[in-house]
């Protein structure tokens, strides 16, 4: 009956196992449910339900949407964003990132210039930008993706509720956020140091590109259809956190990120951010972070809170 239920019931069909125990002289059944590959399921009638807490209800169109997401049926990066042109690309960026492939876009009239766009996916055919090429070439992507970008706040202690020491909003193109984010965790962080006899040596900290690839995943891994929450990194005395909107997809556990599994929520992004050498797409970048934690004798915790993706790095105090 319940294997029945699974295949019948539900689209596409699931595999579920079951198995017969003797407790207290009573037959119990247990019936075991893996965690589907598949998503988003639908019942018989063409429901999609979400849990919430321990309840299912009906999913919302922007629920779906971040559902299909996971599963790579739907890329949000390729949407298109009416209210974006060309005329709101930085032509400079542009200019730079094409001269990397011998093509000036300087030297092309309007018309080559948009079908060379729309070839490359930084505009739809319908000549608007889109998600993707706004966020990497945009001259102002947040006039259109208003939480586009990333929250830093430096606190005195290691609670939320302590003194904050520093805040900033950090906006602009993918590129700039990085970069900026970077400089402004170097301007903030506190090298330990010790004391021994007349001289203070200074203690082992995590190089720059530790932080630069915490910064990167998050910003290409992030699921921008998600428009309510943006990208968060807050320093404490003995951590720093950085928290991107959206789970993860659907054939990637939190063990498997240790080893290099990776798979691209954002495939668009994640190419242009790949020509542009910010990334490898070889899954290099979070095994790095765990490599060089554990050279310093430290811990570094991976998280799928609700719909967010947590990494949090320990240091010394």
């Amino acid at each position: 009956m319940v294997s029945n239920l699974a295949r019948n019931n539900v689209i596409p069909p699931i595999s579920v196992d079951y198995t017969e125990s003797v407790l207290e002289g009573k037959k119990i059944g247990i019936i075991q449910v893996p965690k589907g590959k598949d998503r988003p399921y639908q019942d018989s009638s063409g429901r999609f339900y979400i849990r919430v807490g321990s309840t299912n209800r009906i999913a919302s169109l922007n629920e779906l949407m971040c559902l299909f997401q996971q599963s790579g049926f739907y890329h949000f990066d390729l949407t298109q964003i009416e209210q974006a042109h060309f005329g709101h690309l930085n032509q400079t960026v542009l200019e730079q990132y094409f001269q990397s492939y011998d093509v000036s876009i300087t030297e092309m009239d309007l018309d080559e210039k948009i079908h060379l766009l729309q070839n490359t996916d930084i505009l739809s055919e319908e000549g608007n930008a889109t998600v993707a090429g706004l966020l990497v070439f945009g001259i102002n992507p947040q006039r259109n993706l208003q939480n586009a970008l990333i929250s830093f706040a430096h606190y005195r202690g290691n609670q939320v509720t302590d003194e904050l020491i520093d805040k900033k909003n950090i906006d602009g193109s993918l590129p700039n956020q990085i970069e900026t984010a970077l400089q402004v965790i170097k301007n903030n962080i506190l090298s330990p140091s010790t004391v021994c006899g007349s001289k203070r040596t200074e203690g082992q900290h995590y190089p720059d590109k530790v932080f630069r690839e915490l910064i990167v995943n998050a910003c290409v891994h992030r699921n921008y259809s998600i428009t309510g929450s943006r990208i968060r990194i807050l320093m404490f005395d003995e951590r720093i956190e950085v928290i991107s909107p959206g789970k993860l997809p659907n054939t990637v556990m939190v063990e498997k990120l240790k080893a290099g599994v990776s798979y691209a929520v954002n495939p668009v992004i994640v190419k242009f951010m790949e020509n542009l050498r910010y990334i490898d797409k070889l899954g290099r970048g979070l095994p790095l972070v765990c490599q060089s934690a554990q050279k310093l004798g430290k811990e570094v915790l991976f998280e799928e809170i609700g719909e967010e993706f947590k990494v949090t790095l320990f240091w010394d105090t």
